[in-house]
């Protein structure tokens, strides 16, 4: 993969990393793929049986709890049987030698924090957490303990007798008001600003670079593909995450 361009991309961007005093990354789910872990919008993505409003909303969850919830379950199953891939890997330790300060993620797996991440803002919701479809109940289990009793009856709260639903954000709802705001502040004080397997479409997610671009930071972004937010990146390294974040910390590492 390495070229001599390549090699330039990865200097600059260990070079600007290096020399900002506060850096944050915002990842996809491109880095996540890397992990075998199947992208919506893909080829060979999770929607490829179902349109997203069959499955994804409030109104379905309502329509045919058991349709969503099966189709839950197996996606749960899938994402925790996977792993860290070298992309979680290498954020993971420039996070422990200081060098960044948080990850956003839309991601609603936590692959970043068995990387050993520690500061990781979740847009999405996380599907290790299965909480109470009742609004006014802040009822929340893991996953996992309740992943085997689905096959033979629905969960419900053993509070407020209410379905439990995934701990996600579902097409038609709000991001968290509190981990959006972290992300904004995050950006805020970001000189640079890493955006990593993302297509940067989905809002309000894709407006966070922006944030930090607008204050007079930088944006590098990693992809193998053009996005959105190619045109107004500093540095654009065309790559997998995984490659690329383990090449640039080998350069860290030597400096």
């Amino acid at each position: 993969m390495r070229g001599e361009n390549l090699e330039k991309e990865i200097e600059r961007v260990a070079f600007e990393i290096k020399n900002s005093p506060y850096t944050t990354v915002l990842t996809g789910a491109g880095i996540s793929a890397e992990s075998g872990i199947p992208t919506f919008r893909g080829k060979n993505g999770l929607w490829n049986k179902y349109r997203p409003e069959e499955l994804a909303t409030p109104h379905a969850f309502e329509r045919d709890p058991r349709l969503v919830w099966e189709w839950y379950a197996w996606r749960m199953r899938l994402v925790f049987s996977k792993e860290p891939n070298p992309g979680h890997k290498a954020l993971a330790e420039m996070e422990k030698i200081g060098l960044v300060k948080s990850i956003i993620t839309q991601n609603v797996d936590d692959l970043h924090e068995r990387a050993g991440s520690r500061n990781v803002i979740h847009l999405h919701g996380e599907l290790k957490e299965v909480i109470c479809s009742n609004r006014s109940c802040d009822y929340k289990v893991e996953a996992e303990t309740i992943l085997n009793e689905i096959e033979k009856k629905l969960p419900t709260c053993p509070e407020c007798g209410s379905l439990l639903r995934p701990g996600v954000v579902w097409f038609g709802e709000s991001l968290p008001t509190e981990e959006l705001s972290k992300a904004f502040q995050e950006a805020e004080k970001s000189e640079v600003i890493l955006v990593i397997g993302t297509s940067a479409v989905v809002q309000p997610a894709a407006s966070i670079p922006l944030i930090t671009k607008r204050k007079g930071g930088k944006i590098i972004e990693i992809n193998p593909d053009t996005t959105s937010l190619t045109g107004v990146a500093d540095v654009s390294v065309r790559g997998g995450a995984g490659e690329v974040l383990t090449a640039v910390l080998e350069v860290l590492k030597k400096d």
